[in-house]
């Protein structure tokens, strides 16, 4: 570190005098006007400037070169220097990477040594163990032995019992074969058996499912038969209060109805209020013939039965709302023509959804038009719209809104007429005409032959 501070020190003190020298010794040539080489003044005090600067560097050089060996020898011989480190790395890389092969090596060995040392001691104790196994099989060497002898005395007994046994043998061949016959005619009898019980199952079947079709049948029937009971007894009490005084208003007989759906909660309790209000102007025309303008309330329902009506039909569904009749009532009522608010009405709803697709059967039966008379068919005719009826309202239908046909009593008369003319047997159907919802169905007949529809009241088919 000292010479190299010394070093530097002597070329710059060096440097400085040369330059100092050479800016002299260019002022004196300058100003002698010398010439060299046929220069002019001027050219030639350049080339003295020129010269001093190359002696400058030339001593410069030579004073470092004399005094740094280092510096003399990284100058000259630094190509070498580079080639012999790059081969030295590349020895070094070398050395390093069989370094590594040899410890992978050496490690392998130590793991194999390990698993011998693990396998010797594993034979070792397999040594012991053939040791002991040995001492154990001679002993029991000696036992089998000793078994062996008795096994050979127990031989001649046994040669002597098979002989005895094989005759016994013989015998039961014999018995074996007989039984074995005996289980074929045994097994084709099953068989026979099982045919006739499989037979008789499937009659069992038949006439189970048989049972099933009449016993729904029969339920069908008492289902009409109950209604059309209590058709007749509403319909006697009707005629009692006929008789009895001007029955104008009939229990559930519907008063106003309609399709409702409420968007908004707060809008259900007026949609209800408008309903009661047709009722109640209707209930008023009805009671009091000849009202124009109503400006009172005559029909009653409880609060409560409004509030809830209102709040079923609130979650934004189409529901069918019903005001009906909650009892009969005569022209000229006398609470109604006190003032009083005495007519009786029970509000409804029911979701407006669809109850029989296009094309569904609501009711069917049977007629043979050449052994009944016209009495008879009529009466089955009508009798199977009383049914059709009964299950759109067991569906949930409303009564009044069930249409057969186009509602003529013509239209019912022609059908059966057309039944009268053909001779043979027709399954008579009520279907759907049109997807029914709770709001109302349209119901048409249909006159089945062979398992194809030959007439209807809709008019005539396609053939």
């Amino acid at each position: 570190m000292t010479t190299g501070l010394v070093l530097v020190a002597a070329v710059l003190v060096l440097g400085g005098v040369i330059a100092i020298v050479g800016d002299r010794l260019g002022m004196r040539v300058g100003k002698a006007r010398l010439t060299l080489f046929n220069l002019r003044p001027r050219q030639t005090a350049t080339l003295i400037t020129i010269l001093t600067g190359v002696i400058i560097s030339a001593s410069t050089f030579a004073l470092l070169f004399a005094v740094s060996d280092q510096l003399r020898t990284g100058v000259f011989e630094l190509e070498n220097i580079q080639s012999d480190l790059r081969n030295t790395r590349s020895d070094l890389d070398e050395a390093t990477a069989e370094k590594e092969r040899i410890e992978g090596r050496l490690k392998t060995a130590r793991r194999q040594q390990n698993a011998a040392q693990r396998q010797l001691e594993q034979i070792n104790q397999s040594l012991e163990d053939a040791v002991k196994q040995q001492s154990q099989t001679q002993a029991q060497l000696k036992t089998t032995q000793q078994r062996l002898n008795e096994s050979q005395t127990k031989f001649q007994q046994a040669q002597q019992l098979l002989s005895t046994v094989s005759q016994q043998a013989t015998v039961l061949r014999t018995e074996i074969q007989q039984l074995q016959s005996d289980r074929q005619e045994l097994i084709r009898q099953r068989d026979t058996v099982r045919e006739q019980i499989a037979q008789r199952d499937q009659e069992i079947a038949e006439r189970d499912r048989e049972i099933v079709n009449r016993t729904t049948k029969l339920k069908d029937l008492e289902s009409q038969i109950t209604f059309l009971a209590q058709q007749k007894d509403s319909l006697e009490r009707e005629f009692e209060d006929l008789r009895r005084g001007n029955v104008t208003l009939f229990r559930n007989q519907t008063l106003a109805w309609g399709i409702v759906r409420v968007d908004v909660p707060s809008a259900a309790p007026k949609a209800v209020i408008q309903l009661l209000q047709r009722a109640n102007q209707l209930v008023s025309q009805i009671i009091q013939p000849g009202t124009v303008k109503v400006d009172r309330q005559v029909i009653r329902i409880s609060s409560a039965d409004v509030e809830q009506l209102a709040n079923q039909i609130s979650n934004g569904q189409d529901y069918v709302v019903r005001v009906t009749s909650g009892g009969n009532y005569v022209v000229g009522e006398p609470c109604v023509l006190a003032g009083e608010a005495c007519i009786d009405v029970i509000a409804t709803a029911a979701p407006n959804q669809v109850v029989f697709r296009q094309g569904e059967v609501v009711a069917t039966t049977t007629v043979n038009p050449s052994s009944m008379t016209g009495q008879k068919l009529t009466e089955r005719i009508f009798l199977l719209i009383a049914a059709a009826q009964f299950r759109c309202r067991q569906a949930g239908i409303l009564d009044d809104t069930v249409r057969i046909a186009d509602n003529r009593r013509e239209t019912i008369v022609n059908f059966i007429e057309q039944i009268q003319h053909n001779p043979e047997s027709l399954e008579i159907q009520v279907i759907a005409a049109e997807d029914a919802y709770t709001a109302g169905a349209h119901l048409e007949m249909v006159a089945i032959q062979d398992g194809k529809a030959v007439f209807s009241t809709a008019g005539p088919l396609p053939a």
